[in-house]
Protein backbone atom coordinates (compact mmCIF):
# COMPACT_ATOMS: atom_id res chain seq x y z
CA UNK A 1 0.00 0.00 0.00
CA UNK A 2 0.80 3.69 -0.62
CA UNK A 3 0.57 6.10 1.46
CA UNK A 4 -2.55 7.36 0.73
CA UNK A 5 -3.98 3.48 0.77
CA UNK A 6 -3.16 3.49 4.25
CA UNK A 7 -4.49 6.65 5.31
CA UNK A 8 -7.63 5.43 3.90
CA UNK A 9 -7.16 2.08 5.48
CA UNK A 10 -6.62 3.43 8.67
CA UNK A 11 -9.92 5.11 8.63
CA UNK A 12 -12.02 2.44 7.50
CA UNK A 13 -10.85 -0.17 9.59
CA UNK A 14 -10.86 2.39 12.42
CA UNK A 15 -7.11 1.86 13.56
CA UNK A 16 -5.72 3.65 16.64
CA UNK A 17 -2.69 2.26 16.65
CA UNK A 18 0.34 1.33 14.91
CA UNK A 19 3.04 -1.35 16.23
CA UNK A 20 6.09 -0.30 15.06
CA UNK A 21 7.99 -3.38 15.37
CA UNK A 22 11.59 -4.92 15.00
CA UNK A 23 13.25 -8.01 16.19
CA UNK A 24 16.34 -8.39 18.98
CA UNK A 25 19.09 -10.77 17.55
CA UNK A 26 17.05 -13.51 18.92
CA UNK A 27 14.12 -12.96 16.53
CA UNK A 28 11.80 -12.00 19.21
CA UNK A 29 9.54 -9.18 18.14
CA UNK A 30 10.23 -6.02 20.16
CA UNK A 31 7.33 -3.11 19.69
CA UNK A 32 6.09 0.44 20.28
CA UNK A 33 2.30 1.30 20.11
CA UNK A 34 2.49 4.43 18.16
CA UNK A 35 -0.84 6.91 18.32
CA UNK A 36 -2.02 5.77 14.20
CA UNK A 37 -1.73 9.70 13.71
CA UNK A 38 2.01 9.48 14.12
CA UNK A 39 2.54 7.04 11.33
CA UNK A 40 4.33 9.25 9.30
CA UNK A 41 6.91 10.25 11.84
CA UNK A 42 7.31 6.03 12.36
CA UNK A 43 8.14 6.46 8.17
CA UNK A 44 10.35 9.21 7.89
CA UNK A 45 12.22 9.58 11.62
CA UNK A 46 11.43 6.31 13.10
CA UNK A 47 10.00 5.41 16.74
CA UNK A 48 12.87 5.56 19.39
CA UNK A 49 14.08 2.83 21.57
CA UNK A 50 16.99 2.88 23.92
CA UNK A 51 19.03 0.21 22.46
CA UNK A 52 20.99 -1.08 25.36
CA UNK A 53 17.30 -2.53 26.74
CA UNK A 54 17.85 -5.02 23.59
CA UNK A 55 19.29 -7.98 23.29
CA UNK A 56 21.99 -7.81 20.70
CA UNK A 57 21.59 -4.16 19.15
CA UNK A 58 25.45 -3.48 20.44
CA UNK A 59 24.77 -0.21 22.58
CA UNK A 60 25.76 1.10 25.49
CA UNK A 61 23.50 3.22 28.09
CA UNK A 62 25.21 6.91 27.02
CA UNK A 63 24.39 5.58 23.12
CA UNK A 64 22.11 7.23 20.91
CA UNK A 65 18.54 6.00 20.42
CA UNK A 66 18.06 2.95 18.07
CA UNK A 67 15.63 4.50 15.85
CA UNK A 68 12.77 1.59 14.40
CA UNK A 69 12.24 3.18 10.62
CA UNK A 70 8.65 1.87 9.24
CA UNK A 71 8.78 0.06 5.83
CA UNK A 72 5.11 0.80 4.08
CA UNK A 73 5.23 -2.64 2.24
CA UNK A 74 4.67 -4.17 5.94
CA UNK A 75 1.77 -1.84 7.01
CA UNK A 76 -1.30 -4.41 8.11
CA UNK A 77 -4.09 -4.65 10.21
CA UNK A 78 -3.17 -6.80 14.13
CA UNK A 79 -6.43 -8.96 13.47
CA UNK A 80 -6.50 -10.45 16.76
CA UNK A 81 -6.24 -7.61 18.04
CA UNK A 82 -8.58 -4.67 16.79
CA UNK A 83 -7.91 -1.06 16.53
CA UNK A 84 -4.26 -2.26 15.92
CA UNK A 85 -1.83 -1.99 13.13
CA UNK A 86 1.81 -3.26 12.63
CA UNK A 87 4.32 -2.29 10.51
CA UNK A 88 8.22 -3.93 10.18
CA UNK A 89 10.74 -1.48 10.87
CA UNK A 90 14.69 -0.97 10.16
CA UNK A 91 16.77 0.07 12.77
CA UNK A 92 19.08 3.09 12.17
CA UNK A 93 21.41 4.92 14.36
CA UNK A 94 22.38 8.36 14.11
CA UNK A 95 20.54 7.98 10.82
CA UNK A 96 22.46 5.26 9.52
CA UNK A 97 21.27 1.64 8.60
CA UNK A 98 22.29 0.32 12.33
CA UNK A 99 24.68 -3.38 11.21
CA UNK A 100 23.47 -5.12 14.36
CA UNK A 101 19.53 -4.73 13.10
CA UNK A 102 18.95 -8.77 11.41
CA UNK A 103 16.47 -7.12 9.18
CA UNK A 104 19.22 -3.91 7.90
CA UNK A 105 21.58 -7.51 7.69
CA UNK A 106 19.16 -9.56 5.50
CA UNK A 107 18.44 -6.44 3.44
CA UNK A 108 22.44 -6.36 2.99
CA UNK A 109 22.39 -9.70 1.56
CA UNK A 110 19.44 -9.19 -0.68
CA UNK A 111 21.22 -6.15 -2.56
CA UNK A 112 23.54 -8.52 -3.89
CA UNK A 113 21.29 -10.67 -4.99
CA UNK A 114 19.64 -7.80 -6.43
CA UNK A 115 22.69 -6.65 -8.56
CA UNK A 116 22.37 -9.39 -9.90
CA UNK A 117 18.48 -8.90 -11.07
CA UNK A 118 17.88 -11.99 -9.16
CA UNK A 119 15.19 -12.48 -6.10
CA UNK A 120 15.60 -15.24 -3.35
CA UNK A 121 11.87 -17.20 -2.81
CA UNK A 122 11.69 -19.13 0.78
CA UNK A 123 8.55 -21.03 1.64
CA UNK A 124 8.90 -21.55 5.79
CA UNK A 125 7.04 -24.09 7.60
CA UNK A 126 6.78 -23.58 11.10
CA UNK A 127 6.12 -25.96 13.68
CA UNK A 128 4.60 -25.43 17.36
CA UNK A 129 3.21 -26.86 20.29
CA UNK A 130 0.24 -25.72 22.21
CA UNK A 131 0.44 -26.54 26.38
CA UNK A 132 -1.80 -25.78 29.43
CA UNK A 133 0.70 -24.38 32.58
CA UNK A 134 0.08 -26.35 35.46
CA UNK A 135 -0.28 -24.21 39.00
CA UNK A 136 3.46 -25.49 39.63
CA UNK A 137 4.86 -23.81 36.35
CA UNK A 138 4.94 -27.40 34.51
CA UNK A 139 3.62 -27.40 30.96
CA UNK A 140 1.66 -30.32 29.45
CA UNK A 141 -0.18 -30.73 25.96
CA UNK A 142 -3.46 -28.48 25.99
CA UNK A 143 -5.63 -31.69 24.89
CA UNK A 144 -5.45 -34.17 27.94
CA UNK A 145 -6.51 -36.85 24.72
CA UNK A 146 -3.63 -36.21 22.81
CA UNK A 147 -1.59 -39.17 24.10
CA UNK A 148 -1.09 -41.71 20.63
CA UNK A 149 2.45 -42.96 20.54
CA UNK A 150 2.09 -41.90 16.34
CA UNK A 151 -0.15 -39.11 16.34
CA UNK A 152 1.05 -37.66 13.27
CA UNK A 153 -2.11 -36.32 11.04
CA UNK A 154 -4.20 -37.50 13.33
CA UNK A 155 -7.81 -36.32 12.90
CA UNK A 156 -8.73 -36.39 16.61
CA UNK A 157 -5.73 -34.14 17.79
CA UNK A 158 -6.41 -32.08 15.21
CA UNK A 159 -10.09 -31.23 15.88
CA UNK A 160 -9.94 -30.84 19.35
CA UNK A 161 -7.26 -27.94 19.34
CA UNK A 162 -9.19 -26.20 16.38
CA UNK A 163 -10.15 -22.97 18.15
CA UNK A 164 -7.11 -22.23 18.54
CA UNK A 165 -6.25 -23.18 14.70
CA UNK A 166 -8.86 -21.60 12.77
CA UNK A 167 -8.66 -18.32 15.17
CA UNK A 168 -4.86 -18.43 14.11
CA UNK A 169 -5.85 -19.78 10.49
CA UNK A 170 -8.27 -16.71 10.29
CA UNK A 171 -6.18 -13.72 11.39
CA UNK A 172 -3.41 -14.96 8.74
CA UNK A 173 -5.93 -15.27 6.29
CA UNK A 174 -7.26 -11.66 6.84
CA UNK A 175 -3.90 -10.18 5.95
CA UNK A 176 -3.12 -11.98 3.27
CA UNK A 177 -1.23 -15.19 4.21
CA UNK A 178 -2.44 -17.95 1.74
CA UNK A 179 -2.34 -20.56 4.35
CA UNK A 180 -2.92 -23.99 2.43
CA UNK A 181 -3.04 -26.59 5.16
CA UNK A 182 -2.56 -27.62 9.12
CA UNK A 183 -1.65 -30.62 10.40
CA UNK A 184 -0.97 -32.28 13.36
CA UNK A 185 2.51 -32.79 13.74
CA UNK A 186 4.28 -36.38 15.16
CA UNK A 187 4.64 -35.07 18.77
CA UNK A 188 1.70 -34.57 20.87
CA UNK A 189 0.32 -31.18 20.88
CA UNK A 190 2.18 -30.23 18.22
CA UNK A 191 1.07 -28.79 14.62
CA UNK A 192 2.83 -26.63 11.76
CA UNK A 193 0.68 -24.14 9.49
CA UNK A 194 1.92 -23.70 6.01
CA UNK A 195 1.25 -20.72 3.64
CA UNK A 196 2.66 -20.05 0.17
CA UNK A 197 5.98 -19.17 -0.44
CA UNK A 198 7.49 -15.25 -0.94
CA UNK A 199 10.29 -13.24 -0.98
CA UNK A 200 12.79 -13.98 1.66
CA UNK A 201 12.12 -10.18 3.40
CA UNK A 202 8.55 -10.59 3.15
CA UNK A 203 8.94 -14.21 4.44
CA UNK A 204 11.28 -13.52 7.81
CA UNK A 205 8.40 -10.29 7.82
CA UNK A 206 5.24 -12.78 8.04
CA UNK A 207 7.37 -15.79 10.24
CA UNK A 208 7.57 -12.82 13.22
CA UNK A 209 3.93 -11.86 12.46
CA UNK A 210 3.06 -15.61 12.73
CA UNK A 211 4.92 -16.18 16.07
CA UNK A 212 3.35 -12.52 17.74
CA UNK A 213 0.11 -14.25 16.29
CA UNK A 214 0.18 -17.47 17.70
CA UNK A 215 1.57 -16.38 21.03
CA UNK A 216 -1.46 -13.25 21.54
CA UNK A 217 -4.16 -15.85 20.35
CA UNK A 218 -3.16 -18.84 22.38
CA UNK A 219 -2.85 -16.67 25.46
CA UNK A 220 -6.25 -15.28 24.90
CA UNK A 221 -7.69 -18.98 25.01
CA UNK A 222 -5.64 -20.21 28.41
CA UNK A 223 -2.91 -21.70 26.57
CA UNK A 224 0.69 -21.40 25.99
CA UNK A 225 2.19 -21.43 22.00
CA UNK A 226 5.63 -22.43 22.03
CA UNK A 227 7.84 -22.78 19.50
CA UNK A 228 10.63 -24.07 21.44
CA UNK A 229 13.13 -26.11 19.71
CA UNK A 230 12.65 -29.38 21.42
CA UNK A 231 9.98 -29.23 24.83
CA UNK A 232 10.22 -32.97 25.22
CA UNK A 233 12.88 -35.07 25.32
CA UNK A 234 10.95 -38.54 24.07
CA UNK A 235 9.11 -36.66 20.96
CA UNK A 236 9.85 -35.11 18.24
CA UNK A 237 11.23 -30.90 18.29
CA UNK A 238 9.76 -27.35 16.50
CA UNK A 239 11.70 -27.49 13.11
CA UNK A 240 10.92 -24.70 10.41
CA UNK A 241 12.13 -26.32 7.35
CA UNK A 242 12.85 -23.70 4.70
CA UNK A 243 12.08 -24.05 0.97
CA UNK A 244 14.58 -21.93 -1.44
CA UNK A 245 14.63 -21.09 -4.95
CA UNK A 246 16.08 -18.44 -6.92
CA UNK A 247 14.24 -16.17 -9.82
CA UNK A 248 15.64 -13.68 -12.17
CA UNK A 249 13.52 -10.19 -13.47
CA UNK A 250 11.01 -12.52 -15.64
CA UNK A 251 10.53 -15.10 -12.55
CA UNK A 252 11.89 -17.48 -14.33
CA UNK A 253 13.34 -20.37 -11.24
CA UNK A 254 17.39 -20.80 -11.79
CA UNK A 255 17.33 -23.98 -9.70
CA UNK A 256 15.32 -25.52 -12.29
CA UNK A 257 16.94 -27.76 -14.43
CA UNK A 258 14.87 -30.49 -16.67
CA UNK A 259 17.32 -32.04 -18.07
CA UNK A 260 19.01 -32.70 -14.43
CA UNK A 261 21.06 -35.60 -14.46
CA UNK A 262 20.33 -37.02 -10.65
CA UNK A 263 16.77 -36.57 -11.65
CA UNK A 264 15.51 -33.56 -9.22
CA UNK A 265 15.10 -30.81 -11.70
CA UNK A 266 18.14 -28.94 -10.45
CA UNK A 267 20.38 -26.81 -12.50
CA UNK A 268 24.25 -26.33 -11.98
CA UNK A 269 23.68 -23.15 -9.78
CA UNK A 270 21.38 -25.04 -7.55
CA UNK A 271 23.99 -27.42 -7.26
CA UNK A 272 26.64 -24.90 -6.58
CA UNK A 273 24.30 -23.12 -3.82
CA UNK A 274 23.80 -26.66 -2.35
CA UNK A 275 27.67 -26.93 -2.12
CA UNK A 276 27.87 -23.59 -0.56
CA UNK A 277 25.39 -24.35 2.34
CA UNK A 278 26.75 -27.87 2.59
CA UNK A 279 30.62 -26.37 2.95
CA UNK A 280 29.06 -23.83 5.60
CA UNK A 281 26.66 -25.66 7.54
CA UNK A 282 28.26 -26.21 10.55
CA UNK A 283 28.74 -22.64 11.26
CA UNK A 284 25.37 -21.81 9.37
CA UNK A 285 24.24 -24.28 12.21
CA UNK A 286 24.80 -21.66 15.11
CA UNK A 287 21.96 -19.12 13.39
CA UNK A 288 19.95 -22.03 12.63
CA UNK A 289 20.02 -24.40 15.49
CA UNK A 290 20.62 -20.94 17.79
CA UNK A 291 19.90 -22.51 21.57
CA UNK A 292 20.87 -24.99 24.06
CA UNK A 293 18.06 -26.60 23.46
CA UNK A 294 18.02 -26.59 19.80
CA UNK A 295 20.74 -29.33 20.51
CA UNK A 296 18.31 -32.27 22.04
CA UNK A 297 16.52 -31.80 17.85
CA UNK A 298 19.72 -32.49 16.04
CA UNK A 299 20.46 -35.87 17.55
CA UNK A 300 21.12 -39.18 15.92
CA UNK A 301 17.53 -42.08 16.26
CA UNK A 302 14.42 -42.47 16.63
CA UNK A 303 11.80 -41.03 19.69
CA UNK A 304 8.90 -42.54 21.26
CA UNK A 305 6.80 -42.13 17.80
CA UNK A 306 9.70 -44.52 16.08
CA UNK A 307 10.60 -41.54 13.93
CA UNK A 308 12.74 -38.26 13.84
CA UNK A 309 12.70 -35.85 11.29
CA UNK A 310 15.68 -33.78 12.55
CA UNK A 311 18.99 -33.71 10.50
CA UNK A 312 22.22 -34.55 11.68
CA UNK A 313 24.37 -34.73 8.92
CA UNK A 314 26.10 -32.63 6.43
CA UNK A 315 24.37 -33.91 3.18
CA UNK A 316 21.50 -33.44 0.52
CA UNK A 317 19.36 -36.63 -1.48
CA UNK A 318 16.65 -36.43 -3.51
CA UNK A 319 13.63 -36.26 -1.30
CA UNK A 320 15.38 -37.29 1.45
CA UNK A 321 14.01 -36.13 4.86
CA UNK A 322 16.75 -37.53 6.74
CA UNK A 323 19.63 -35.45 5.28
CA UNK A 324 20.22 -31.66 6.04
CA UNK A 325 19.07 -30.41 2.33
CA UNK A 326 16.02 -32.34 0.86
CA UNK A 327 15.60 -31.75 -2.93
CA UNK A 328 11.49 -31.97 -3.68
CA UNK A 329 12.47 -31.34 -7.12
CA UNK A 330 13.57 -27.48 -8.82
CA UNK A 331 13.84 -26.46 -5.52
CA UNK A 332 16.13 -27.32 -2.05
CA UNK A 333 14.43 -27.76 1.50
CA UNK A 334 16.81 -26.77 4.00
CA UNK A 335 15.53 -28.98 7.08
CA UNK A 336 18.09 -27.77 9.55
CA UNK A 337 16.79 -24.98 11.11
CA UNK A 338 14.09 -24.84 14.30
CA UNK A 339 10.94 -22.59 14.94
CA UNK A 340 13.54 -20.45 17.71
CA UNK A 341 15.12 -19.29 15.08
CA UNK A 342 16.10 -15.31 13.69
CA UNK A 343 14.60 -16.00 10.24
CA UNK A 344 16.11 -12.51 8.91
CA UNK A 345 19.68 -13.96 10.59
CA UNK A 346 19.17 -17.43 8.57
CA UNK A 347 18.59 -16.14 5.47
CA UNK A 348 21.45 -13.97 5.45
CA UNK A 349 23.55 -17.13 5.86
CA UNK A 350 21.97 -19.17 3.13
CA UNK A 351 22.86 -16.27 0.99
CA UNK A 352 26.11 -16.03 2.18
CA UNK A 353 26.89 -19.99 1.96
CA UNK A 354 25.03 -20.49 -1.13
CA UNK A 355 26.60 -17.71 -2.72
CA UNK A 356 29.76 -18.33 -2.31
CA UNK A 357 29.03 -21.67 -3.82
CA UNK A 358 27.80 -19.84 -6.69
CA UNK A 359 30.70 -17.98 -7.35
CA UNK A 360 33.19 -20.29 -6.36
CA UNK A 361 31.28 -23.46 -8.47
CA UNK A 362 31.24 -25.80 -5.69
CA UNK A 363 29.98 -29.36 -6.24
CA UNK A 364 28.14 -31.07 -3.44
CA UNK A 365 28.89 -34.40 -4.76
CA UNK A 366 26.61 -37.21 -5.45
CA UNK A 367 23.30 -37.05 -3.43
CA UNK A 368 22.81 -39.58 -0.47
CA UNK A 369 19.14 -41.63 -1.25
CA UNK A 370 19.40 -43.57 1.81
CA UNK A 371 17.54 -43.72 5.02
CA UNK A 372 20.85 -42.50 6.74
CA UNK A 373 19.31 -43.02 10.43
CA UNK A 374 19.64 -46.53 9.85
CA UNK A 375 23.93 -46.24 9.08
CA UNK A 376 26.17 -46.14 12.02
CA UNK A 377 28.57 -43.61 12.29
CA UNK A 378 31.34 -45.82 11.09
CA UNK A 379 29.54 -46.17 7.87
CA UNK A 380 28.42 -42.47 8.19
CA UNK A 381 32.32 -41.24 8.19
CA UNK A 382 33.13 -44.20 5.37
CA UNK A 383 30.90 -42.07 2.81
CA UNK A 384 32.32 -38.87 3.87
CA UNK A 385 29.48 -37.19 5.07
CA UNK A 386 29.80 -34.67 8.55
CA UNK A 387 27.96 -34.82 11.42
CA UNK A 388 26.41 -31.24 12.30
CA UNK A 389 27.68 -29.78 16.03
CA UNK A 390 26.20 -31.71 18.68
CA UNK A 391 25.97 -28.04 20.75
CA UNK A 392 25.94 -24.55 20.93
CA UNK A 393 29.24 -23.81 22.29
CA UNK A 394 30.50 -26.49 19.15
CA UNK A 395 28.46 -24.53 16.70
CA UNK A 396 29.65 -21.06 17.81
CA UNK A 397 33.34 -22.70 17.31
CA UNK A 398 32.61 -23.06 14.29
CA UNK A 399 31.00 -19.97 13.34
CA UNK A 400 33.64 -18.10 14.76
CA UNK A 401 35.84 -19.67 12.18
CA UNK A 402 34.01 -19.21 9.19
CA UNK A 403 35.54 -15.34 8.41
CA UNK A 404 32.79 -15.66 5.81
CA UNK A 405 29.53 -14.82 7.47
CA UNK A 406 31.78 -12.32 9.05
CA UNK A 407 33.21 -10.28 5.59
CA UNK A 408 29.35 -11.12 4.06
CA UNK A 409 27.26 -10.63 6.97
CA UNK A 410 28.97 -7.52 8.90
CA UNK A 411 31.63 -8.03 11.88
CA UNK A 412 29.25 -6.01 14.12
CA UNK A 413 26.12 -8.49 13.58
CA UNK A 414 28.00 -11.69 13.74
CA UNK A 415 30.46 -10.97 16.93
CA UNK A 416 27.29 -9.55 18.85
CA UNK A 417 25.81 -12.78 18.13
CA UNK A 418 28.95 -14.56 19.34
CA UNK A 419 28.99 -12.68 22.64
CA UNK A 420 25.41 -13.20 23.62
CA UNK A 421 25.15 -16.75 22.36
CA UNK A 422 28.28 -17.50 24.29
CA UNK A 423 27.15 -16.18 27.35
CA UNK A 424 24.15 -18.71 26.73
CA UNK A 425 25.69 -21.41 26.80
CA UNK A 426 27.81 -20.90 29.63
CA UNK A 427 24.71 -19.72 32.12
CA UNK A 428 23.34 -23.18 30.71
CA UNK A 429 26.58 -25.45 31.50
CA UNK A 430 26.27 -23.91 35.09
CA UNK A 431 22.91 -24.48 35.51
CA UNK A 432 22.35 -27.68 38.07
CA UNK A 433 19.39 -29.62 36.70
CA UNK A 434 16.64 -32.05 38.13
CA UNK A 435 18.66 -34.53 36.16
CA UNK A 436 21.55 -33.91 38.17
CA UNK A 437 20.28 -34.00 41.52
CA UNK A 438 18.35 -37.21 40.62
CA UNK A 439 21.03 -39.01 39.41
CA UNK A 440 23.75 -37.48 41.84
CA UNK A 441 22.95 -36.54 45.32
CA UNK A 442 23.29 -39.87 46.82
CA UNK A 443 24.88 -41.32 44.08
CA UNK A 444 28.54 -41.32 45.96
Amino acid sequence: MNSTEIERFISDNDIKYILAQFVDIHGVAKTKSVPANCLNSVVEAGAGFAGFAVWGLGMEPHGPDFMARGDLNTFSAVPWQPGYARIACDGYVDKKPHPYCSRVVLKKQLATLAERGWTLNTGLEPEFSLFNRADDGSLTPVDESDVLDKPCYDYKGLSRSREFLEQLVESLQAVDFDVYQIDHEDANGQFEINYTYSDALTSADRFTFVRMAAGEIANKLGMVCSFMPKPASDRTGNGMHFHLSICDENGKNLFHDATDKYGMGLSKMAYHFTAGILAHAKAICAFAAPTVNSYKRLVVGGNASGATWAPAYVCYGDNNRSAMVRVPYGRLEFRLPDSGCNPYLVHAALIAAGMDGVERELDPGEPLNINLYSLSLDQIKAKGVEILPQNLNEALDALEADTLFTEKMGKEIVSEFLKVKRAEWVEYSRHVSDWEVKHYAEFF
